[in-house]
């Protein structure tokens, strides 16, 4: 007995298409809601920007075409590399900082421990409070006269140090009170992480001996990794736009310690009026952004588990 196979004619495609068509019109028609918001106030300025970074504006009077004359200036700009290094200071004490910090507070709090909700919702309060409001506690809890942090180091005979007043101890302050805003929003993203692992392997891992260091290292890292991808892309991209807690903190001072590229972006456009320099280091901001997205978006194929 032998089947007849089918053979696809041109009014079997042509329905084919017609109805990917249709699939993509409808999709489309329930993504206009916020689409259109998106490509208004995101898409449109974006490329706005793109027009301006190539123009000398202040604001106020017509624009003026430079070409691609901000962008040479921005590059041979010392005070764009010392915005750079700052902002790539920061990210290098925040992220990692944030991330043993949330994955030590999830796993704590993915144990059967007491008031174990109440927790959660303390450690995560910080997130949802404003980042002035955060910025100037720990401006003042960093006080170098009347803080309580170096009142405690005080107590055990050391003498606290200058933290956002010392250029060398302004971005570890920033750094500090960033990492605490965030160790709540990294905790629940890990914690969601933790829950969706099989509980099967870690009793057979019990089962064959294993103890807690080596679960947590080949089960626990492997199986949290997707997770784990997530929280260093968003918190990078997060490190990269940092901008509230700085310019509440420290303003950027002292003597340009903790200037970072947003905080620049600001300068340029607010205190010197050179929206158009403000435009062209906004883009290569988010060049620098998509770069480090893709390399990530590449690199995870080597340590990212799916399984």
């Amino acid at each position: 007995m032998t089947l007849a196979t089918e053979v696809p004619t041109k009014e079997t495609a042509k329905t084919t298409r017609s109805n990917k068509i249709k699939y993509a019109l409808t999709v489309l028609l329930f993504l206009l809601p916020s689409a259109l918001p998106l490509a208004y106030f995101t898409i449109y300025p974006m490329f706005g920007a793109l027009w301006t970074s190539l123009h000398k504006w202040n604001l106020l009077s017509p624009m003026q075409w430079v070409g691609l004359g901000n962008y040479q200036h921005l590059l041979q700009d010392p005070d764009t590399a010392q915005a750079l290094r700052n902002t790539l200071y920061y990210i290098a004490g925040y992220l990692p900082l944030v991330y043993v910090g949330g994955l030590g507070l999830a796993i704590a709090l993915n144990a059967a421990i007491p008031f174990r909700n109440f927790l959660r919702g303390l450690y995560f309060l910080p997130v949802v409070t404003s980042w002035i409001v955060v910025a100037l506690v720990w401006r003042w809890l960093l006080n170098p006269s009347v803080g309580i942090v170096n009142y405690v180091i005080g107590l055990f005979g050391v003498d606290g140090p200058g933290w956002w007043t010392d250029p060398a101890w302004a971005m570890p302050s920033i750094i500090l009170a960033s990492a605490w805003k965030d160790l709540g929003f990294v905790m629940i993203i890990l914690l969601a992480g933790l829950q969706a692992i099989p509980q099967d392997l870690y009793e057979a891992a019990r089962i064959d001996g294993a103890s807690w260091w080596a679960r947590l290292r080949h089960i626990t890292l492997p199986m949290l990794s997707p997770t784990t991808f997530f929280v260093v892309v968003i918190s990078l991209i997060n490190g990269f736009q940092v901008f509230d807690q700085v310019y509440a903190m420290t303003g950027g001072g002292p003597a340009g310690a903790s200037t970072v590229v947003v905080q620049q972006v600001y300068d340029l456009t607010f205190r010197y009026s050179q929206a158009g320099m403000a435009s062209a280091l906004s883009w290569l901001l988010f060049l620098m952004v998509l770069t480090v997205t893709v390399v990530q978006m590449v690199g995870q194929r080597k340590w990212v588990n799916y399984a």
